[in-house]
């Protein structure tokens, strides 16, 4: 099943069903574009865990190795954007980079999960953009700048069970209709359930927050006005466009 979180026409947040390109929430329907209900984020995350260079064509193109265990880094909340919102770049910035990923939702409060139960703990899957500021990014180590500025985690627009997203599952962006990025689940280093595992070792992951899992090659530089589109199998399409000051 997908879902949708939403905001009525009424001001409520609901949860719907999405089928066929309509929300259903009791005996009320909308269209996903329906101007009449906002999109929000599937989940509202106190923590964002993000995976670097988690797929080896991506470690290439950045000239970097890849890491004997996975390569953790946060995003705050401050960060999460929603489908159709206009994210605004960190202004003066020669580089702003669009990076595809598939995002792993929690479900429970959960501490030392081991990889046999990891997906026990999941709720499901979503489309995230890991905007990165790359001007900061190399010029600091816990790339706060570079990674944790307002709306650099635009994700959505559907929270997806884990059995509507196959194993080998695409994982792709394009900008302004283009293909970039085009990888695949089962091309990640490290699997969602050895990531919850080596996560959960060190800090409790709490219902409704994210693991971003990684990027597959292809990433790039966005301009004023550019449409990202994130597209994850099983789940959709995550749309939202650039603004740079």
């Amino acid at each position: 099943m997908r879902y949708v979180r939403f905001r009525d026409p009424a001001g409520a947040v609901r949860r719907g069903e999405l089928e066929s390109g309509h929300v259903h929430f009791g005996t009320e329907s909308y269209a996903l574009d329906d101007d009449a209900i906002d999109v929000l984020p599937p989940c509202e995350p106190s923590k964002l865990v993000c995976v670097g260079r988690n797929y080896a064509d991506h470690a290439a193109e950045m000239d970097s190795d890849v890491p004997d265990r996975p390569l953790l880094f946060l995003k705050p909340p401050n960060t999460v954007a929603a489908h159709g919102d206009t994210v605004t770049a960190p202004a003066g910035k020669a580089r702003v980079d669009y990076e595809a990923e598939l995002g792993v939702v929690i479900g429970e409060q959960c501490r030392h999960v081991p990889e046999s139960d990891a997906m026990d703990v999941v709720a499901g899957f979503t489309c995230v953009n890991d905007l990165s500021n790359r001007d900061d990014q190399r010029e600091e180590q816990n790339w706060v700048r570079g990674k944790a500025f307002d709306g650099a985690a635009p994700m959505g627009p559907v929270l997806a069970t884990p059995d509507e997203v196959p194993a080998d599952a695409t994982v792709r962006s394009r900008v302004d209709g283009e293909v970039k990025q085009d990888g695949s689940r089962d091309r990640l280093i490290f699997s969602v359930p050895e990531l919850i595992a080596e996560i959960t070792t060190y800090l409790t992951l709490e219902p409704g927050d994210v693991i971003a899992t990684g990027t597959p090659e292809g990433v790039g530089p966005l301009a004023d006005g550019d449409t990202v589109e994130i597209d994850v199998e099983g789940v959709g399409t995550l749309e939202h466009s650039v603004r740079v000051p």
